[in-house]
């Protein structure tokens, strides 16, 4: 009897990969590049620094992200799999350790580090499925030719002592490796990949995206007691520690209460799961975390500061995490849900968004007032949504509002069978 042939790939024959341990220790090192970022833009304040940070995050999330890709195919109990890990994990820590320092003398250590874990790890995943999945393994050689090239321009970005050719350079690098999954890596003369080709344990690809979400909203956590720790407390301190971990708490419900339960059970039994894990997962989970991180930096100032006048960028800073974190949401549950529709409890609270700012920039309230309004925004989405979903404010309406119930009620059921007839025809 011929002995059996030992792969480096998951048997995903019976469906969910299970998280592993060596997973959750890899994400301990992506807890500390999310505390980097964080302290990046509380110190770098400013439109540059914003763009700085964006750049930096985008590469740091793109790290991450294709990791879990590869760990998803990738069996992390077989030893050359632990080794091709523990390597990115330390990768990540030079890149993670050199980010407060990545536009100044730190910027070869960051791109050296982040174009290695990136060709390296997509190299020996391309090799490791080269038996069991050909067309895979061709379409991560493709990938790999993308990193080569967008590591060409990190490298020679680092090199280049001013910083804006140098966030010229890497932005060109990151539309270069953002494109990929987008075009299918396309390669001229070789083709590109579909992505019913990317056959992926759907609930492990939602889980691992779920346990990234914990570590900003963690971070954000870490942020506000930090602070706290640093201040003498008062009524205003301690009524801001209040509403940054209500804030942070309303957070975890729009995520987690349907979003990503729906999401997972919806990217398991889909027919393209890869099509789902790269729109919906890979993509636009970008500002649901940018928008957390920036966040947690609003609750870091309301609690250094909770009765200084709300200027200009902090309004800002407060409008920008509050549209990543909804605007990302609303469009990933679209997506991962299956809906033909965004969320209304979003959409309006997109819209309760722009009034809050507008009124912190005509106003001028405290840092304090502005952030418990927008709170009541958060809670308001995640109260709206729970309520939705479970028990319905049209039942409940219909219950109780007599006639004009009622015709609400076979309203809305008109308008819903209409989109639902919509979608099937599409």
């Amino acid at each position: 009897m011929p002995a059996e042939r030992r792969t480096l790939l998951r048997d995903l024959s019976h469906g969910h990969a299970a998280v592993s341990y060596l997973e959750l220790f890899l994400d301990l090192v992506y807890v500390f590049a999310i505390t980097q970022m964080s302290h990046f833009l509380i110190e770098h304040l400013s439109p540059l620094g914003a763009l700085q940070a964006l750049i930096l995050f985008l590469a740091v999330w793109w790290a991450w992200i294709y990791t879990t890709w590869a760990t998803n195919w990738l069996d992390p109990e077989r030893g050359p799999v632990r080794f091709i890990i523990g390597g990115v994990m330390i990768g990540s820590l030079l890149m993670s350790s050199s980010l407060p320092y990545a536009f100044e003398q730190g910027g070869i250590v960051f791109a050296l580090a982040y174009s290695g874990i990136q060709v390296l790890r997509t190299a020996f995943t391309a090799w490791a499925m080269r038996r069991d999945d050909k067309v895979n393994s061709h379409n991560l050689a493709r990938a790999t030719v993308y990193f080569l090239l967008a590591g060409a321009l990190w490298i020679a970005g680092a090199l280049d002592p001013q910083p804006l050719p140098r966030m010229a350079l890497w932005v060109i690098a990151l539309g270069i490796e953002f494109s990929g999954p987008a075009s299918g890596f396309w390669v001229p003369w070789v083709g590109r990949a579909k992505t019913g080709d990317w056959q992926i344990s759907g609930a492990h690809m939602a889980e691992r995206c779920a346990l990234f979400i914990i570590i900003a909203l963690g971070e954000g956590i870490i942020v506000t007691g930090s602070q706290f720790a640093k201040v003498e407390p008062d009524r205003a301190i301690l009524l801001a520690l209040f509403t940054a971990f209500t804030g942070s708490f309303a957070l975890w419900w729009v995520y987690f209460d349907l979003g990503a339960r729906i999401g997972a059970e919806n990217i398991e039994h889909h027919a393209d799961p890869g099509k789902i894990a790269r729109d919906a997962f890979t993509y636009w989970h970008i500002p649901i975390v940018a928008g957390i991180v920036v966040l947690a930096v609003v609750d870091e100032q309301t609690l250094a500061h909770p009765l200084a006048t709300a200027h200009l960028d902090f309004v800002l800073t407060l409008l920008g995490g509050s549209l990543l974190f909804l605007g990302g949401t609303m469009v990933f549950k679209r997506i991962s849900n299956g809906n033909p529709w965004f969320p209304s409890s979003h959409v309006y609270g997109l819209w309760g968004t722009g009034g809050v700012a507008l009124w912190g920039w005509l106003a001028h309230p405290s840092h304090l007032a502005l952030a418990n309004i927008q709170t009541l925004v958060f809670v308001g989405v995640a109260v709206w949504e729970w309520r939705s979903f479970h028990g319905g404010w049209i039942d409940t309406i219909e219950r109780y509002g007599g006639p004009a119930g009622r015709l609400l009620k076979r309203r809305a059921d008109h308008i819903r069978d209409s989109r639902l007839a919509k979608q099937e025809k599409d």
